[in-house]
């Protein structure tokens, strides 16, 4: 059975196919956020602080730690950003990180100073970052994240997204990186464009977890961009992809709706062994009163690491 392992200073995670859902939170990340950019630029944290605690609070197994503030010389200016931010997170939470970015030196700082085993976040098929990235992951014997893309972009054709896939675990192969250690994304295609999107994603899932025995991520919110009420979506879409074979996503956990979903999927999918997470979770749920808020901002149930709260959306579209 594949299993990939992750590890804070003092907890491990395991992502199989025989595991409970990972949910990674996404939230540290400000790509699209103006405001947090804005602070961390100047040495502000505290919304890093907030997201990092609400994150755990609201049941996230791993947290997503970008420092990715600027496109102009990123490769001066992020390494130490996101050392910096990943050592205020680790200090402040106990959960597995996954260190995202674009830029190698950024990486490899942060994987100098990482406790634990973080989860790289991410390399491509493009030769040149197979080449910056594959050696780090070897070198720190940590696992990567595997984006279906290479040289040509990203391909609305599934079976030559697969066949990246497979070039991936093949080159890391070559490096003496086991397939357990490479968790592949399927680039998740929004349904408002490609109304063939969710088909494409649930028989890639099957074909990853059945040829390539890989485990597999994605950015959730993906499947839901560009159309209204997009938490309903990605609730619905949960169930789906975790039926279908996918092992963890990039997520809100601050979403009641997608955290239920995932929860309610566990069960369902026999890895929340006599629904004792779900009980302890939802034993005293009330439900919403009528005409609540349907994204969520109604106070959630309290969980074992503690209350949920409303949260903004989401990581970027990928692609």
């Amino acid at each position: 059975m594949t299993r990939t392992i992750v590890a804070s200073a003092s907890k491990e995670v395991v992502i199989g196919f025989d595991q409970p859902f990972c949910v990674i939170g996404e939230r540290i990340n400000p790509t699209g956020r103006k405001k947090l950019a804005a602070e961390m630029v100047v040495g502000n944290f505290e919304t890093v602080k907030r997201d990092a605690l609400e994150q755990v609070a609201a049941g996230a197994t791993m947290l997503d730690v970008n420092a990715g503030v600027t496109a102009v010389d990123p490769n001066a200016t992020e390494p130490a950003l996101l050392v910096q931010t990943l050592e205020i997170v680790q200090s402040l939470v106990d959960v597995p990180l996954s260190i995202d970015s674009s830029v190698s030196a950024a990486i490899e700082a942060a994987l100098k100073v990482a406790k634990g085993r973080p989860l790289v976040n991410s390399v491509t098929g493009e030769e040149e970052k197979l080449e910056a990235i594959l050696p780090l992951i070897k070198k720190y014997d940590v696992p990567v994240v595997a984006i279906s893309n290479d040289e040509t972009g990203i391909s609305e054709d599934p079976d030559v997204r697969f066949e990246v896939a497979r070039k991936i675990v093949q080159r890391a192969a070559d490096y003496g990186i086991p397939a357990h250690d490479i968790i592949v994304d399927p680039l998740v295609m929004p349904i408002g464009a490609m109304g063939t999107a969710g088909k494409q994603v649930f028989a890639l899932l099957r074909r990853l977890r059945e040829e390539l025995k890989v485990n597999t991520t994605c950015g959730l919110s993906n499947i839901s961009f560009g159309i209204p009420h997009r938490h309903g979506i990605n609730a619905g879409f949960i169930p789906m992809v975790i039926g279908a074979g996918m092992t963890s996503a990039i997520m809100n956990p601050c979403r009641p709706q997608e955290m239920e979903a995932v929860r309610a999927a566990n069960v369902l999918n026999g890895t929340d062994p006599n629904c004792q997470t779900w009980i302890m979770t939802y034993r005293d749920h009330k439900p919403a009163a009528s005409g609540a808020d349907s994204a969520g901002a109604t106070a959630a149930p309290a969980s074992a690491g503690g209350r949920r709260r409303g949260g903004r959306e989401a990581r970027r579209a990928q692609g």
